[in-house]
């Protein structure tokens, strides 16, 4: 299945352990044929984390495209909420305090997307030269900001950086945030885990999102965090719309 009418979207993904810790809690999804790229950032500590982003991915990989975008977008919902509800389950069965994930998910069909989100993985569009987030953290430091008591700089090195306030398998009731988005050609679009923007700037990730191939992008991003120490994992999912 072609997400795109003309030429066929181009896309690429790179995941590292990072400089630290000891398991890849991150997991990724890089489907061009199906129009789906999906970023899950796991959290709980070791086998807590990770499998609850790989089983996010594997669910999703199994999800049929559909025959619209909007099909696809809500059996993509609907299975989430499934995850969540294992996840919780698992979590309870374990005996263990929290399992769970941030995910980050871009869908597209005929120029048109979708982006889904819980927690502070993040998709980037590069347009034109000019980079936007368009998805927003669900993260305590994020709503500091938007409250006015925090600026971006502040956020970066705050003690509770680290803290959402959605992600699956985190609440009984998982609340995704959705926003819809016109592909034009030309486009970039980078999907990543909190292991990226901690440790690399906005203007960097602009910088090497305007190269045309996709898999040297990755790289270099991953590049990029590991030379800064890469206190966590790191795991970018690079999507070029063809002009």
């Amino acid at each position: 299945m072609r997400p795109s009418a003309g030429k066929a979207i181009k896309s690429a993904s790179k995941s590292h352990v990072g400089m630290v810790r000891q398991v890849n809690e991150d997991a990724c999804l890089d489907l061009p044929e199906n129009g789906l790229w999906v970023v899950a950032d796991g959290m709980g500590g070791h086998a807590a984390g990770d499998y609850v982003s790989s089983l996010i991915v594997d669910s999703l990989r199994s999800i049929a495209v559909g025959r619209s975008l909007d099909e696809y977008i809500a059996a993509l919902q609907s299975d989430l909420l499934r995850v969540n509800a294992a996840v919780r389950e698992e979590t309870a069965n374990r005996g263990v305090t929290m399992m769970g994930s941030t995910v980050v998910v871009l869908a597209a069909r005929d120029l048109r997307g979708m982006c889904l989100w819980a927690g502070d993985s993040r998709l980037y569009r590069l347009r034109d030269g000019v980079l936007e987030s368009i998805s927003r953290d669900h993260s305590y430091v994020q709503d500091l900001q938007d409250s006015g008591l925090l600026s971006e700089a502040e956020a970066r090195v705050h003690p509770r950086a680290n803290i959402v306030t959605r992600a699956i398998g985190v609440e009984a009731q998982l609340n995704l945030a959705m926003t819809e988005l016109l592909l034009v050609p030309g486009d970039s679009y980078l999907l990543c885990s909190d292991g990226l923007t901690k440790t690399v700037e906005d203007e960097e990730i602009r910088e090497v999102l305007s190269h045309d191939e996709p898999g040297e992008i990755a790289s270099s991003l991953v590049s990029l965090g590991l030379m800064r120490g890469a206190p966590d994992n790191i795991t970018v999912v690079v999507v070029k719309v063809p002009s």
